[in-house]
């Protein structure tokens, strides 16, 4: 797992929880043979777009919890974020469907395409019996969580949607979930628990129902938080940047130069991702560059003040710099300098032989970051390149391959806009770069 790309990693368990839970489904079901008549169809692509909908949606509350193991498994925490959106698209386009499919029921009847079928009599014995007189309060129940999901989840891809009020309610989801699983439970059609997709199924609720305790009683990430009190706010009016000095007063496990941490200064906002621009020096002490690029973030320099409380948690992200080829290329646009800067002062202390070269894209030359960003560069033997906009144009991979001739042997690092990244990583890799030689954050959490 650690050769593929972070990529390929959630594409690979994106497309493999799908695919994975459609054969089980086909094994269990005949409808792949052709021979059912349309009301067994119907029925079974009931059960079939239930399946793949609490399917999705249980991983995605794997994903929540924010496991350290789960976040080696896909290539970082950004990552899982990442899978996880996709999952909770994936569970609103099957769940819609599921209840599209259901109602549709009707129509097909009216048609002629269906009979008006009796249902059977219930079971008088078993389990089975147990479960069918709690059939009432399940579709009920379900009903009512799909319709919610929906609203939730479709909140949650809404940019304009406040971030508190995003985690507030994203929350709710939790409950919604245990009610689907109450649904899945009981109407789950009878002879498939005989089968390898109710055994798979019953493994994916139980853990998604872990995910979703942990986060009702609020325990997602609660042993990797430490309280902390501000003692530096620094505020870089030239470039929109406000520096936080953090003195933990809790046990911190350390940090790796790249990571990041969910910083919560006690403001009702909730906890933000921001990551760490120092590094770890065993005396408590952390580092944040913020820019103002929100509403929340342009009103910080105003509210935070030196000796507010605030709580850490992490670390988090797989941002190491960690390669063995022998050269690398950093690539930073704007505020994503932040986390070579861990980096360089890092190198600065404990030396590498690795050939580095950073290019950074920026708005001017000549400001007082850029002089502190030389003065670093020089004392970590990182070779710095400045990238003005206006003097250089765009910065493009065809230019940094034609300054650095050996750039095939290297690993290279971009943190900054997505899109940015997206277009040098396709054109490295068109070039012949390993997809795997491409590192990026995907610093995106809805």
């Amino acid at each position: 797992m650690r050769f593929l790309a972070g990529m390929t990693r959630i594409k690979v368990a994106f497309w493999g929880t799908l695919g994975v839970l459609t054969l089980l489904w086909l094994a269990a079901d005949p409808i792949h043979s052709g021979l059912t008549p349309f009301s067994a169809t119907w029925l079974s692509i009931v059960f079939f777009t239930g399946i793949l909908a609490m399917g999705a949606m249980s991983v995605a509350m794997l994903l929540a919890i924010r496991s350290d193991r789960v976040e080696s498994a896909v290539g970082g925490l950004d990552k899982g974020y990442r899978l996880h959106r996709w999952l909770g698209i994936a569970t609103l386009v099957f769940a819609l469907a599921h209840w599209l499919w259901i109602t549709a029921q009707g129509t097909f009847i009216a048609r002629g395409w269906m009979p008006r079928g009796k249902r059977p009599p219930p079971p008088t014995h078993g389990i089975t019996a147990q479960l069918a007189h709690l059939q009432g309060p399940a579709r009920g129940a379900g009903s009512w969580a799909l319709w919610g999901t929906a609203i939730l989840v479709v909140l949650a891809l809404v940019q304009w949607f406040p971030y508190r009020w995003f985690l507030r309610t994203h929350r709710i989801l939790a409950i919604a979930y245990l009610l689907l699983v109450f649904h899945t439970v009981v109407l789950m059609k009878t002879p498939y628990w005989t089968q390898p997709v109710a055994w798979v199924m019953v493994l994916l609720l139980i853990v998604g129902t872990a995910g979703a305790v942990i986060a009702l009683v609020r325990r997602v990430g609660r042993t990797r938080r430490a309280v902390g009190e501000v003692d530096v706010v620094d505020q870089h009016g030239d470039v929109h940047i406000l520096q936080v000095g953090v003195c933990l007063k809790d046990k911190w496990s350390g940090h790796k130069a790249g990571q990041f941490a969910f910083v919560d200064f006690e403001d009702g906002e909730g906890p933000h991702p921001f990551t760490i621009s120092s590094p770890w020096k065993d005396d408590g002490h952390l580092t944040f560059l913020i820019k103002e690029l929100g509403d929340y973030t342009r009103t910080l320099p105003s509210t935070l003040h030196k000796g507010d409380l605030v709580t850490v948690e992490g670390p988090y992200g797989r941002f190491d710099f960690h390669s063995a080829r022998p050269r690398q290329i950093w690539i930073s646009a704007g505020i994503g300098i932040t986390p070579f800067l861990s980096r360089m002062q890092e190198l600065a202390q404990h030396p590498d032989d690795k050939i580095i070269d950073l290019y950074h894209a920026t708005g001017k030359r000549d400001i007082r970051p850029i002089e502190q960003l030389r003065r670093l560069a020089k004392a970590a033997h990182v070779r710095l390149h400045i990238w003005v906009r206006e003097e250089d144009g765009t910065l493009r991979a065809e230019r940094i391959r034609a300054a650095l001739p050996e750039w095939n042997s290297a690993d290279v690092w971009f943190c900054g806009p997505v899109a940015l990244g997206t277009e040098l990583r396709h054109d490295f890799v068109e070039h012949g770069l390993p997809e795997s030689a491409f590192h990026q954050e995907l610093f995106h959490l809805r």
